[in-house]
């Protein structure tokens, strides 16, 4: 039997990817300024990281690529300096490490990842709708 919907778990596998990603990308967004966090350091920029595994499909067929996220991990770029001698969180100098996130970079990322999560969609819907073309290719 000729599975139709098999691409809908590599692509719903791709939507909670994708999804992982946006909620990443507005933690960095909204923590662009704190510059003092519970650790006592300034907010470090994360990302996400994607992988691509290959799964057997049932019964031995061909393998089908899911996406899926690897991990969150910090981003390595240094703390922007900036001088703002009156902050309490400046040095001696009254210098403070600034989150190592630009919110340009943040917003381009949130567009793509947004694009990406409309493109899965849509190759769900279409995937229904071919489904229920075939429904009705069977009544008559």
């Amino acid at each position: 039997m000729i599975d139709i919907l098999s691409g809908i778990q590599s692509t719903a596998a791709a939507l909670d990817a994708e999804r992982t990603r946006l909620d990443v990308i507005s933690e960095n967004i909204a923590n662009a300024s704190t510059t003092h966090g519970v650790d006592g350091k300034p907010y470090q920029r994360q990302v996400v990281v994607f992988e691509s595994a290959l799964q057997q499909a049932m019964g031995g067929g061909p393998a089908t690529p899911t996406l899926r996220v690897a991990g969150i991990e910090k981003d390595p770029r240094p703390f922007e300096l900036v001088y703002e001698p009156g902050n309490p969180d400046a040095d001696s100098h009254g210098m403070v490490a600034m989150p190592n996130v630009n919110v340009q970079e943040e917003m381009a990322d949130m567009i793509s990842a947004s694009r990406t999560f409309d493109a899965n969609l849509a190759v769900i819907k279409n995937a229904r709708d071919m489904a229920l073309q075939v429904l009705t290719i069977g009544k008559h």
